[in-house]
């Protein structure tokens, strides 16, 4: 009997197994099947003319023609700015930064990320749709084909028709215009890091470094597989900044925004049907044009998407339409989120304050890092052999080797002197005279009675001083041993 109802509770204490498939199925891309695998498709970029364009593409003349201008620039007789690389010196017009002066680089690097998130944080990412290399080499390759291949429904059509004579002339002559500006790019881009005078001619008499050849070459590849064929690659899939722009972006951002409240249904209309809000339309005609000036080909009537790099070219095709169409323009327009849901927008926020207080913080102190930074530098390195001696005259020695730096462009010449409690005679050199950027070793000697002071060792500073030019000095303390006494 208890045998039985042991069984039963155990039956009823008992978990049901239940079996699971371990089959997996594995989707291989295939763009029949499954779309979402396609393969990328060419995005043909549709012309537009506008208030946002005729910006980008000032602003993209500007700093184009700084780019190419600053190298060829001089300033009192070199290169005005010009990295080597080689010297390990950079000189910006009367600056010449050294390795040594690695904190200035460090400041002007940190600026730069903190000017973008700035500006990010109260624009979006402008700094992408407009002043990017990346995106304004791949405008003047669009600009090339344009010009070549004809309109954006002509280079869709080319692309469709067979390989013809007139096909290969005008893909052969797109390519080189291509392979042809990123050459001159890539020349004056080297030209930051080498004389680039002698690079020019260097280059095409075929008698520049293995190194310099190497270079321009490199960057003429990477600029015309950049701006030639990757394109829109490089923004959505290799760039870092799309995936975390989201965090410095909130309700009070200005993005390249849709109004889906005014926009919404969409659908064609003529030009004289004004009831069509009566027939549930919107004023999105839906002519997609918004979708063919986009460099990254997205529908920004989808909502916010990472791909976007705010350039306004959705913004200038919509305004144009809706002018065609008698509207109001706006429909598409830099806003922010709060601004649709009819909420003000905060324009000093903490987060956007944040950002600014840090980015005055960090030009301020890099303003004092190159106003207090002296164009001198000073080692002192002593007698490894002996710490002291006692000459023929009873009194002792210590040796140095004062190691100068002239960190200017100009020959200079230096005051060298030693202070301390007690009176030295000093053997060697009371001058020393510079080029610009060298470095001189100054062997030094001071004596002292021993019988002049009690002490086993004493504090000495020796001060190097421009003679024509007192503010420039530099001091530096070491200490003067006497031995055991």
């Amino acid at each position: 009997m208890q045998t039985a109802v042991s069984g039963s509770v155990v039956d009823q204490q008992k978990i049901d197994i239940k079996n699971i498939p371990v089959h997996v199925e594995v989707h291989t891309p295939s763009a029949n099947k499954a779309p979402e695998y396609a393969p990328r498709n060419r995005i043909y970029v549709r012309a537009v003319k506008g208030l946002h364009q005729a910006v980008r593409r000032y602003m993209g003349f500007v700093f184009m023609g700084l780019f190419m201008l600053l190298p060829w620039l001089q300033y009192e007789g070199h290169q005005a700015i010009l990295l080597d690389i080689t010297e390990q010196k950079f000189n910006i017009f009367a600056l010449t930064l050294w390795p040594q002066d690695f904190t200035i680089l460090a400041w002007i690097f940190i600026i730069a990320a903190y000017a973008l998130f700035f500006i990010t944080a109260f624009y979006g990412r402008v700094w992408c749709g407009y002043l990017c290399p990346q995106t304004v080499w791949t405008f003047i390759f669009i600009w090339f084909e344009e010009k070549i291949q004809g309109t954006r429904n002509q280079r869709m059509k080319l692309d469709a028709e067979p390989w013809s004579g007139v096909k290969f002339f005008k893909k052969a002559a797109t390519h080189f215009c291509w392979l042809a500006f990123s050459l001159l790019t890539s020349l004056i881009f080297v030209g930051y890091f080498t004389p680039v005078a002698d690079l020019f001619m260097q280059f095409f008499t075929l008698e520049a470094s293995f190194w310099a050849v190497t270079s321009v070459l490199f960057f003429t590849l990477c600029t015309y597989g950049n701006a030639g064929w990757m394109r829109e690659i490089m923004c959505t899939h290799i760039c870092p900044y799309a995936r975390f722009q989201s965090a410095m972006f909130d309700k009070d951002t200005f993005t390249v925004t849709y109004d889906e409240k005014r926009g919404e249904n969409r659908g064609p209309r003529s030009r004289k049907d004004k009831d069509y809000k009566e027939k549930g339309l919107g004023d999105c005609i839906d002519c997609n044009l918004c979708v063919h000036v986009c460099p990254t080909g997205i529908d920004i009537r989808n909502g916010l998407q990472y791909e976007c790099i705010n350039c306004g070219a959705c913004i200038d095709a919509c305004d144009d339409t809706m002018s065609k169409m008698g509207y109001p323009p706006g429909l598409i327009s830099y806003t922010t989120e709060h601004s649709l849901n009819g909420k003000p927008t905060r324009v000093l926020r903490p987060k956007l304050l944040g950002y600014l207080l840090v980015l005055l913080a960090v030009c301020t102190a890099f303003a004092w890092t190159l106003y207090s930074r002296v164009p001198l530098e000073m080692n002192i390195i002593r007698d490894r052999g002996a710490l002291f001696r006692t000459n023929n005259d009873g009194l002792v020695e210590n040796t140095y080797t004062l190691s100068i730096s002239n960190k200017s462009q100009h020959t200079v010449v230096f005051d060298l002197s030693v202070s301390a409690d007690a009176s030295f005679n000093w053997i060697g050199p009371h001058q020393v005279s510079l080029n610009g950027g060298e470095t001189g070793s100054v062997p030094i000697s001071l004596a002292l009675d021993p019988y002049s002071t009690k002490e086993r060792s004493l504090e000495i500073t020796f001060t190097v001083q421009q003679q024509d030019n007192a503010e420039v000095q530099l001091q530096q303390a070491t200490k003067f041993f006497l031995g055991n006494r």
